[in-house]
């Protein structure tokens, strides 16, 4: 009489590879003398680009993953969906010490696991230095996973300074032609208030993107705070940010003094470096005034540590 090949063992080779396969299989044979504690894997056998079980305390987090929240009621839902299923995909680590892991993807399914009372995790063991594990990490995280706007700029800038890609490669990287990878950057240049809202989800990148439509960020803040305050759709705030721009033949521009250009460039890269508003007012006699605006006692002190004051 045949012996059927048993159906979770199938599975787990087409989804873990035969050798974790074969070890479940093994696992479920009876055993001559049942045990109360749970044996677990020999990790001294993993090979690197295998699917191995690793325990969890042998796992730490990756300093490089780019999403900052996770969602608990969305872990605890994954949580029960591995207490019923397991984890149909492997998490993917690479090796640091003898007996030591660095998540490189699956962070959300580490900490579900560790929720639902998991030894030990299926893995993937991958060899990467810090900056490829880097790379691999933003890149696997911006097409996988559910990230903000503001987190995919983060990363998507990340990968520029840290990796030195230019724009056209990180594109090449995530599957997204330059424009778009230059519209999520732009959005790394707006007020940290702004910023925060995207990030909260309280404004969306279609708003984001229409408040970039000026260049000054007291009018940016401005069309923020109304976006808020009215509930304004994205066609509603391009209405107001067209409304706001300075029409065409009304400037100026060859009536103003040789130094003012540069100033406003200044003031804006103090007002992003202080995460504030900041106002020059430059005569042309050379004195005028620096103000450097706060909005709550927080914000004071927090300007009066970054100025270094005794």
């Amino acid at each position: 009489m045949s012996t059927k090949k048993s159906g979770l063992g199938k599975g787990l080779s087409a989804l873990l590879g035969d050798s974790v396969a074969e070890s479940a299989e093994n696992n479920s044979a009876p055993s001559p003398a049942k045990t109360e504690t749970a044996v677990m894997p020999d990790i001294s056998r993993v090979v690197a680009g295998a699917v191995s079980q690793i325990p969890l305390n042998h796992i730490e987090a990756n300093p490089f993953q780019p999403r900052t929240e996770f969602d608990e009621g969305a872990l605890n839902e994954l949580a029960d969906s591995i207490r019923q299923q397991g984890i149909i995909q492997p998490i993917t680590v690479r090796k640091v010490s003898q007996d030591r892991y660095q998540i490189i993807s699956g962070e959300r399914r580490f900490k579900a696991s560790r929720i639902a009372g998991l030894e030990a995790v299926p893995a993937y063991v991958r060899t990467a230095n810090d900056q490829s594990m880097l790379e691999m990490a933003l890149v696997e995280n911006i097409q996988r996973e559910n990230l903000n706007a503001l987190e995919i700029s983060i990363s998507y800038q990340r990968l520029i300074e840290e990796c030195s890609l230019t724009q056209e490669q990180l594109g090449e990287r995530v599957g997204k032609d330059r424009s778009t990878v230059t519209n999520y950057l732009r959005l790394l240049k707006l007020p940290p208030q702004v910023q925060f809202a995207i990030r909260d989800g309280r404004i969306t990148m279609g708003h984001a993107r229409a408040i970039l439509g000026v260049d000054d960020i007291a009018m940016q803040l401005q069309i923020f705070n109304d976006i808020l305050a009215g509930d304004l759709s994205v066609r509603k705030t391009e209405d107001l940010v067209r409304s706001a721009s300075p029409k065409k033949g009304n400037r100026k521009d060859d009536k103003r003094p040789i130094w003012y250009t540069e100033i406003r460039n200044i003031e804006e890269r103090l007002a992003h470096r202080y995460e504030t508003k900041v106002e020059i007012k430059h005569k042309d006699n050379g004195s005028g005034q620096l103000v450097i605006n706060y909005f709550s006692n927080d914000d004071f002190n927090r300007l009066i540590e970054l100025l270094d004051f005794d």
